[in-house]
């Protein structure tokens, strides 16, 4: 589960969010000022009502047609203005805050590459795409109709107020006394319905992320006969989901209800007050016309505002959920006077460094130092968790040490500009990540302005031309979802060749080989044998097979390294690295 964090204050949020909608102040500007003229034809209709029912009911001679056609005249003229008005908030408003959702999607798919791996170790990546997908689209709604709807409400009630008070002042205090309670209820229903919001954005996530998990799991899912099982904790998820929204509608229904007995008290307050005001001389019929018709374009506004209140919940928990991902700390960033690695050697050199993850304080390295010379083919091996992965992960800074220094050429990777340490480092995983696209795309992300020429090239080192050649569209052919078109090896030496063609001087072989089938193994094995040639080479071996001519092994325990020399000096010691060659020889498997 998504770790639950406190509902961040409505100021606060709207202080985060404001920096984006400043972007496009003179857009805001004047959709404020078309809905201003919009609300300029509802204030100015009551007055012409007012004015033709005096006129009829105390002098009825003075009501003329001349009077009655200008009248109408201006009122057709106002509406043709309120018609482009609207469609400039409507069309232009509407495009402000898809810029506005376009701006924040993009800061925090940026803010995202720049997170560690301890970030999303701990983050379901479902929960991640509702948070920059569905969470902002709501944010499109919110910041359009968020400062327009608050606008004309504000205008048309204090306009309201001056026009009503100038007809009777103490009619206008008592039907406008409802309305501060009627905010302070109104207030309370709304915090109850942004934590329901709140509660199914956060569900929303985790019912995406177990959705994805078992579509990306299926064929487990189908092998294990796991159909039953899937489906229940689906349906658990999913109930749950329903749970949270009957909640919400509960307090939604309640909302509605209050606002809508409000109506009928304010109402009631003009229909009683104003005709004992009228009953006594206070106030003349049209009067009571017009204020009739400004109660209900008042109480059209706020429901307006209440309708708007579910929209506005929503959008202030898209921008809640923006703002965590925008809080996630960045361990992993250049250092303000950071220079680019330039002219690498390949030295590589590990001085007292020690290391334990920051989420579980798992120590892993300790005290280990170790230099590798440009060049040199060095291989390590040993237990699972002895720390061969997290050693390699420090050079390319996935991770940074806890202490101690990890240097390239003599300079600590601290020092240097990220883009430049990791253009210097190519990495071959076990776990093949191909992205969907062509075979030349996949291929290609290894040094993007690379030519065609270039790529055949690479993945002719790869071992991989041949192959590519023969589908049926050639190196157009579309690789799947995460390769899922393509074996194990074909895929492997696709990402070989996407690495032949970065042409990094440090390169880092993370058990390439070990999920492949013999005959996979040894075509891939070639391939990296290539691709090792002339490049400071550090070897993850899970088959010790592939790793007997390798310059130097080190032995990875729990005390570091344990042991190291070549093949022939550490079979000679009969030490751990006899034991786990003649174990691993004698059951004639991989060694764990």
């Amino acid at each position: 589960m998504e770790k639950q964090q406190n509902s961040m204050a409505t100021p606060a949020l709207l202080r985060r969010f404001w920096p984006y909608m400043a972007r496009y102040k003179g857009i805001l500007c004047f959709d404020l000022f078309c809905a201003a003229l919009t609300s300029v034809c509802e204030l100015v209709l009551p007055l012409i009502m007012r004015s033709i029912t005096n006129m009829g009911v105390n002098d009825l001679s003075s009501l003329t047609v001349s009077y009655i056609l200008r009248v109408g005249a201006l009122y057709l003229v106002l509406r043709l203005i309120d018609g482009a008005a609207n469609y400039f908030m409507a069309n232009t408003g509407h495009v402000m805050g898809a810029r506005i959702e376009t701006d924040m999607r993009r800061d925090a798919f940026d803010h995202l590459q720049k997170l560690s791996d301890s970030y999303f170790a701990n983050t379901k990546v479902g929960q991640i795409m509702g948070r920059i997908t569905n969470d902002l689209f709501d944010v499109t709604e919110f910041a359009h109709h968020c400062p327009e709807e608050f606008f004309i409400a504000g205008l048309k009630g204090v306009i309201s107020f001056i026009i009503l008070a100038g007809m009777n002042v103490w009619l206008t205090l008592i039907v406008f006394a409802v309305v501060p309670v009627m905010v302070i209820c109104c207030t309370r229903f709304n915090h109850m319905v942004r934590a329901t919001f709140l509660k199914q954005r956060r569900h929303i996530g985790e019912l995406n992320a177990r959705i994805e998990d078992s579509l990306l799991g299926e064929r487990v899912v189908k092998a294990f006969g796991g159909e039953d099982l899937e489906r229940e904790k689906f349906e658990q998820d999913n109930g749950r989901f329903l749970d949270i929204k009957k909640e919400t509608y509960r307090w939604m229904a309640a909302f509605n209800t209050t606002t809508r007995l409000f109506d009928g008290l304010m109402y009631l307050v003009v229909i009683v007050a104003g005709g004992l005001f009228m009953l006594y001389g206070k106030i003349e019929p049209g009067d009571l016309v017009a204020y009739m018709l400004y109660v209900t374009t008042l109480l059209s506004t706020i429901r307006r505002i209440i309708e708007f209140a579910e929209q506005f919940q929503r959008g202030m928990t898209g921008i809640e959920r923006f703002c965590e991902i925008m809080d996630a700390d960045v361990d992993i960033f250049d250092d303000e006077n950071a220079k680019p690695l330039e002219n690498v050697q390949g030295r590589i050199t590990f001085e007292h460094v020690s290391f334990e993850y920051p989420d579980d304080h798992n120590k892993v390295l300790h005290d280990l130092s170790l230099d590798v010379r440009p060049g040199e083919k060095l291989a390590l091996v040993g237990p699972s968790g002895g720390g061969k992965t997290t050693l390699c992960n420090l050079i390319p800074r996935f991770y940074d040490a806890t202490s101690g220094h990890v240097c390239i050429d003599g300079r600590d990777v601290k020092t240097v500009t990220l883009e430049s340490l990791r253009r210097a480092i190519g990495i071959v995983q076990q776990d093949v990540y191909l992205f969907s696209g062509t075979v030349y795309e996949n291929i290609l992300y290894g040094r993007p302005d690379a030519t065609r020429a270039e790529v055949e090239q690479a993945a002719k080192l790869a071992g991989a031309h041949e192959f590519i050649s023969a589908l049926h569209s050639g190196y157009d052919t579309y690789v799947g979802e995460r390769g899922v078109k393509l074996s194990g090896g074909q895929k492997q030496r696709i990402s070989i060749a996407r690495v032949f063609l970065k042409n990094p001087p440090i390169l880092i072989l993370d058990e390439a080989t070990s999920a492949l089938d013999n005959e996979s193994e040894h075509l891939v094995g070639q391939s990296l044998a290539r691709l090792a040639q002339g490049r400071t080479t550090l070897t993850i071996a899970h088959r010790l097979t592939t790793i007997q001519h390798a310059d130097r092994i080190l032995v990875l325990g729990e005390n570091g390294i344990e042991e190291e020399g070549t093949h022939e000096e550490l079979m000679a010691k009969h030490g751990v690295y006899h034991k786990l060659w003649t174990g691993a020889a004698a059951l004639d498997k991989p060694m764990m």
